[in-house]
């Protein structure tokens, strides 16, 4: 039997108010006299995972989809298997939600955001389209597919949706942003003067953190040097005053790698994956997207995008029940661990996300694996590390002039240039203490001599990644996989020398790092 129409209204109604608990407990009255009814049981999962018991919530939507496979209740069920990092089955999801797609504009943007979450960014794209079609007014579905037009490309596309959604919202401050980080922008064509104007009326914190970097963007493409600078700086202090963080945080755990590694490397290594990943680790800005479109233009590579599979890999091996994905606790409690376990849980990660399935070998470019290199060279054996180094002062600079992911405490770092300044130092330490620990393991590779010197340099990383010279290498920029870091629209250019010393133009800013670095032996 079903539920009357009536209650079940009713559960939505407070499901659409936020008002979780009468939700919740709407719901649960309706299960226990209709167990059978699909319906209540995908909305008291929904009310349960909207309150933060994701996996109570995914429990009641994997039920609600036996009784009743239909699109919206596996759009929502592959939300959550991504949430919790069960990558695998929410690729397995999608393939069966592809059969009895969603109505509704919200179950196709919630597949496309799936999709775009596995690195599937093509797959996305059809999904937004039609979330966009149903909801023309929806400026999160119009960004959404916004952002997977330019991931894939199709530049073009990308702008005029993000004009229209402009266009819808004036004050859309993400999509501002995004239309200053497609192009190279010229003083006969920007939007300096309706950045301005919308940072002027911008009141909450991220909008204008986010219309400040735009603004000074669009000023540094137009020239306007000094008055870019001052623009960031303004709008990084504004964040950075918000923010709890210490550099201690991120000391701490650069201290428990380098106190735990002994007992890593004596750490069991029981049926290891032979599989040989290539990992593109350094500092973020460094060239690391470079290097994954050079790779990647190989016949025999492809790119997984930046994973985060060896992090969660390590993290299930400690067992910590703390929120973040890496801590001295989670470090110290992993150091032990089996590392063919971790080696084997990697992979699995890795395979569910598009490019690391495809044939051939593929690139896993997350910068901060830098962090786990003793980990990913045990557990790993025949995965090639390439670190990218770049000039200290420019490292820090390019940190500072991008914007990361503004709810990831991993990059709170970036909004201070004495906050990178030591992150750098710390960074550059952890690099001499794998050089000893890990003779021949990491080639680190200068992005100056890429740039110098860009087919010496690609030889010598091909030959230390194990693969054949192939001269499609060199015309990385040709490559059209999809790029969805912040570099997506330099390298769809041909090397080009604009980043390297750029630090020289904002020396006087730049004096207190150089004070710094000269201090703790870093030659610039």
């Amino acid at each position: 039997m079903k539920a009357e129409p009536a209650r079940i209204a009713a559960v939505r109604r407070a499901l659409s108010r936020s008002d979780l608990a009468a939700a919740e407990q709407l719901a649960a009255s309706v299960v226990a006299a209709f167990p059978e009814d699909a319906e209540a049981r995908f909305l008291l999962g929904m009310a349960r995972a909207e309150a933060g018991r994701v996996s109570a919530g995914m429990a009641d939507i994997a039920h609600a989809v036996e009784l009743d496979p239909r699109g919206e209740y596996r759009a929502q069920l592959a939300r959550l298997q991504v949430m919790l990092r069960q990558d695998a089955a929410a690729a397995q999801t999608l393939a069966a939600a592809e059969l009895a797609l969603p109505a509704d504009a919200l179950g196709r943007d919630t597949i496309g955001c799936v999709y775009a979450r596995l690195g599937e960014h093509a797959a996305s794209v059809p999904h937004f389209r039609e979330a966009v079609r149903l909801a023309p007014g929806n400026a999160s579905f119009r960004y959404n597919l916004a952002a997977a037009l330019n991931f894939i490309g199709d530049v073009d596309g990308a702008e005029a949706e993000a004009e229209m959604l402009i266009g819808i919202d004036p004050d859309y401050a993400r999509a501002h942003h995004m239309l200053a980080g497609m192009r190279k922008h010229s003083a006969e064509r920007n939007h300096t003067e309706r950045l301005t104007a919308a940072l002027a009326r911008a009141r909450a914190p991220d909008a204008r953190l986010l219309l400040g970097y735009a603004l000074a963007k669009e000023l540094e493409d137009i020239g306007e040097q000094q008055a870019a600078f001052a623009r960031l700086a303004e709008a990084n202090a504004e964040h950075r005053a918000r923010l709890p963080y210490t550099f201690a945080r991120d000391a701490a755990n650069f201290d428990a790698i380098e106190r735990t590694w002994p007992r890593v490397a004596a750490a069991p290594v029981k049926g290891a994956p032979q599989d040989a990943p290539i990992f593109v680790i350094g500092m973020p800005r460094t060239g690391t997207t470079l290097v994954d479109r050079i790779l990647s233009s190989h016949p025999m590579v492809r790119s997984a995008g930046e994973l985060q599979a060896m992090p969660l890999a390590v993290k299930m091996a400690a067992g910590t029940a703390s929120r973040v994905v890496l801590d001295p606790e989670t470090i110290e409690a992993a150091a032990g661990e089996d590392l063919g376990a971790i080696g084997r849980d990697y992979m699995a990660r890795a395979l569910s996300h598009a490019g690391a399935r495809e044939q051939g070998r593929f690139v896993d470019k997350f910068p901060g694996n830098f962090q786990y290199a003793g980990f990913i060279a045990r557990a790993l054996p025949e995965a090639r590390i390439v670190c990218l180094r770049r000039h200290p002062l420019d490292t820090v600079l390019a940190n500072f002039r991008n914007l990361f992911a503004i709810s990831s405490r991993y990059y709170d770092y970036s909004y201070d240039l004495m906050d990178i300044a030591r992150y750098y130092a710390r960074f550059d330490r952890l690099m001499a203490f794998w050089r000893a620990a890990l003779p021949g393991r990491i080639l680190e590779l200068r992005y100056e001599d890429l740039v110098a010197d860009q087919e010496g340099a690609t030889r010598l990383l091909l030959a230390h990644c194990g693969l054949e010279w192939d001269a499609a290498c060199l015309d990385f920029h040709r490559n059209t996989a999809p790029v969805s870091t912040p570099s997506a629209a330099q390298v769809r250019r041909p090397m080009y020398t604009d980043s390297v010393a750029r630090w020289m133009k904002h020396r006087d800013a730049l004096a207190p790092v150089i004070a710094f670095f000269e201090a703790e032996g870093i030659a610039i």
